[in-house]
């Protein structure tokens, strides 16, 4: 077995990204739940009518919730109309590039495509690059030097954490990315997992992006108000609150180097609000051990594989009662973890195909 390394070494380019291949952890054959052929093949069936009526919603609620803040501008009347606007454009986006870029949320190709490419844009992540970025986080979900999108490292950066509630890191980055694609550069992380045929589109949208922020900065300089910049580009700031709090949970505190989702992956039971807004990826070890069931049926794949997964924590509250203390802790000790306790009834996950275990208490 493979000793984890002592300090983790998170580029995709260093030690531990090397580690991993060696290893067997990288791209390694992941445990699931046995789920009856005919069964699965009934959760994974698309529609179209489940995402149409969300995507009405949501654009709608932005249409309204815009026009209304506008006419409202100046006054304190617009602002739960920009509450409720920044967080459709901040963070219902995050999980709308999420699903579309699985091509699971309509059963049409083009409609999921157009979502993920207006998402995309909402929340600053190239098509092309997210794409690709997330095909590698489910292939090798939280592997050390392998997964590219691991929001919390260990020891945790508590500061960039609570900026990034504002979206203020996030969005400097991003646009860091996108001046540096724009001007024609694909990185030497982002060669790793992006194919070469598909890096001059990422430059492409990059570029128009890049038009659309210049045209809407012009727009505000010229009519001598940050009105246009509160409809696009500031909405990512204000309203990234919800994606971040709800993001955070998927996998923060929890194990890293293991091929076992119940064990880097958490399932939250969130309100209704909030499940709409996250478009039900609280159930976030279901969607990690089966990425192509469509969000509207992760209730009941919960429902039919609960009885193998660890518990799911009860409310966003509760998973933040449990996850920041691992935090905490974290900072002495960047090898502690919460070990994830599964049912009596659960099949064990094998040990043979995990790093070496790590303190856990």
């Amino acid at each position: 077995m493979t000793r984890v390394a002592a300090k983790r070494d998170y580029s995709l380019l260093g030690r531990d990204a090397q580690a991993a291949v060696e290893s067997g952890l990288a791209a390694a054959e992941w445990y699931h739940t046995d789920i009856p052929r005919k069964q699965m093949k009934a959760l994974m069936k698309r529609e179209d009518g489940p995402a149409i009526r969300d995507t009405i919603l949501w654009l709608g609620s932005m249409v309204v919730c815009g026009a209304l803040a506008i006419y409202f501008w100046g006054s304190w009347w617009c602002v739960p109309f920009f509450f409720v606007y920044g967080v459709m454009y901040g963070s219902a986006s995050d999980s709308r590039w999420h699903e579309c870029g699985h091509g699971t949320a309509f059963k049409t190709r083009w409609m999921n495509d157009v979502v993920y490419e207006i998402a995309c844009f909402m929340i600053m992540r190239n098509p092309v690059t997210w794409r690709w970025s997330h095909t590698r986080h489910h292939t090798d979900t939280v592997i050390v030097g392998r997964d590219p999108e691991i929001a919390v490292m260990r020891p945790p950066d508590l500061l960039r954490l609570v900026l990034n509630f504002f979206g203020i890191l996030d969005v400097f980055h991003a646009t860091i990315d996108m001046v540096r694609n724009a001007a024609g550069v694909i990185s030497a992380e982002e060669k790793t997992f992006i194919p070469e045929q598909e890096q001059p589109r990422a430059i492409r949208i990059a570029r128009i992006w890049l038009a659309i922020y210049i045209v809407t900065i012009a727009l505000a300089i010229t009519m001598g108000s940050i009105l246009p910049l509160m409809l696009i580009g500031l909405p990512r700031l204000y309203g990234a609150w919800h994606h971040v709090m709800t993001g955070l949970l998927q996998h923060g505190g929890l194990a890293d180097n293991v091929i076992d989702h119940r064990l880097n992956s958490r399932s939250v039971y969130m309100n209704p609000f909030s499940r709409f807004v996250y478009w039900n990826m609280n159930y976030h070890v279901e969607h990690h051990m089966f990425p192509m069931v469509p969000c509207h049926a992760l209730p009941q794949l919960h429902e039919m594989i609960k009885h193998d997964l660890p518990a799911p924590n009860k409310s966003i509250i509760e998973g933040y009662r449990e996850m920041i203390p691992a935090f905490l802790r974290q900072l002495r000790n960047e090898d502690y973890f919460l070990k994830r306790e599964l049912p009596p009834t659960a099949k064990p996950y094998r040990e043979e195909l995990h790093a070496e275990p790590i303190a856990a208490e």
